[in-house]
């Protein structure tokens, strides 16, 4: 059953108080009533209605003087009930921030429907509050978003606000500071949050094989754009798309239908896009590298990660938290903290922003297992000396794939069509590569 409304009504008419009163009773409401406007503060510590309805011109504070006194976040709209020589005073409050006034002597009908719109609106405000701060929490954005900066802030008020809606999603920033974490979370949040969530690295995408992997065949295989209708597009790496394919992109993009190799018919394919890149895209327009009509497809809202550096407040309490989550992963007591510790992070520069953070605190709890370690060590490993790397292209790039895949594989707890998936490769290149570079599989597990 709907909660009566509620309404505090301030009057120093005596009989104006108890008509108004009786009125609202007898249409449902619970009312309650004051003489005096400067009384209204404390009351409201005990009693806070879904409106306030206030006489104009009273002893003392006026209703003018209780609207200015009320402008909170958290105060009820105001309805004014003035006589007809304060009406240009009634619209300067209304200006200020008043819902609405009614003249002496009142209609009954109208005062009772400005003020029912007046307390829906209230308790349409109070809903979407509650609403956003629940889905806060169920979205893990605090977590995932960790920090108490403005810019953190700021960002994961957008995040919110963006999720509801099918508008395409640029997010910009530099490696390591979470844009698919970003991504998902405004698939998770979305409306087709039951959809599927496909991610895609661009830069591994190839023209010869596009359109057989992601539009399918005709009688052999779906195409992973039609399994993921309905869900999100995630496209990574954007810049780094080849032309060939960023114009079959711009047409699936434009038309929202694909044509599976071997069709006559197109497909229709409903899916939300959220882009992803570390570069500048104008440059990379200018450049001859990105297509300018397809960044104007994918543009439509751009957010900004910002770098660690840029939120050094926040760097405390992301290592805090980390140090917590790979305590609990390794089963190990949590390394506490110290002054050194905490210097040593705040003078880094963390060129690889909150992932590298990640991996300095994952290194410094398998540290502190062994009974040794700082995190000025932890933050040393992250970055050898010039002998340490190999001496080939070749060996360079083998040793970079094999720390990759092994680190995809934790992550994804063994399961190969995750980790395929999260490193933006097919499952059967995954297997190849495994073999290729003689990974143990059971032995990272």
């Amino acid at each position: 059953m709907t909660k009566p409304f509620s309404i505090l009504v301030v009057d120093d008419d005596r009989a104006m108080r108890q008509s108004l009163v009786e009125l609202l009773e007898v249409a449902g409401w619970r009312a309650e009533a004051l003489p005096r406007a400067d009384k209204v503060a404390e009351f409201l510590g005990d009693f806070l209605p879904d409106v306030i309805l206030t006489d104009m011109r009273m002893p003392g504070m006026t209703g003018m003087d209780l609207l200015e006194s009320l402008a909170q976040d958290w105060a009820p709209p105001l309805v004014l009930i003035s006589a007809h020589g304060d009406i240009p005073m009634a619209v300067e409050a209304i200006q200020k921030g008043a819902y609405s006034f009614v003249e002496k002597p009142y209609e009954p009908r109208r005062l009772l429907t400005i003020l029912r719109h007046a307390a829906e609106q209230r308790r349409m405000s109070q809903s979407n509050d509650r609403l956003r701060e629940r889905l806060l929490q169920l979205s893990g954005l605090d977590r995932i978003l960790l920090g108490g900066t403005p810019v953190v802030a700021e960002l994961r008020g957008e995040i919110l606000d963006l999720a509801p809606l099918d508008a395409a999603v640029l997010i910009r920033g530099e490696t390591g500071t979470g844009k698919e974490l970003v991504a998902r979370a405004l698939h998770d949040l979305g409306s087709n949050a039951d959809g599927p969530f496909l991610a895609l690295n661009c830069a591994a995408l190839s023209a010869d094989t596009f359109e057989e992997e992601m539009f399918g065949r005709i009688g052999q295989s779906e195409g992973r754009l039609i399994a993921a209708s309905g869900g999100t597009l995630f496209l990574d790496e954007i810049c780094a798309c080849p032309m060939a394919v960023q114009a079959k992109l711009l047409r699936v993009i434009e038309e929202q239908q694909v044509l599976p190799v071997g069709a006559t018919a197109p497909t229709p394919v409903s899916l939300r896009i959220v882009s992803a890149t570390n570069e500048d895209v104008d440059a990379a327009v200018r450049d001859g590298r990105m297509r300018a009509d397809l960044l104007f497809r994918i543009n439509t809202v751009v957010l900004t990660m910002p770098p660690l550096r840029a939120r050094r407040d926040d760097i405390g309490l992301l290592a805090t938290h980390f140090l917590s989550e790979y305590g609990a992963v390794y089963e190990t007591s949590v390394p506490q903290m110290t002054q050194d510790d905490l210097a040593a992070l705040l003078a880094h520069d963390w060129p690889g922003n909150v992932r590298e953070l990640r991996n300095v605190c994952e290194r410094r709890v398998l540290m502190a297992r062994r009974g040794t370690g700082a995190m000025a060590q932890a933050i040393s490993a992250d970055h050898p000396h010039l002998d340490d790397i190999p001496d080939t292209l070749r060996e360079a790039v083998a040793a970079f794939e094999r720390e990759l895949i092994g680190k995809a594989i934790v992550a994804n707890k063994g399961r190969m069509d995750a980790a395929a998936e999260a490193l933006g490769i097919g499952r059967r290149t995954l297997n190849e590569k495994i073999v290729k570079l003689g990974l143990d599989k059971d032995a990272l597990l």
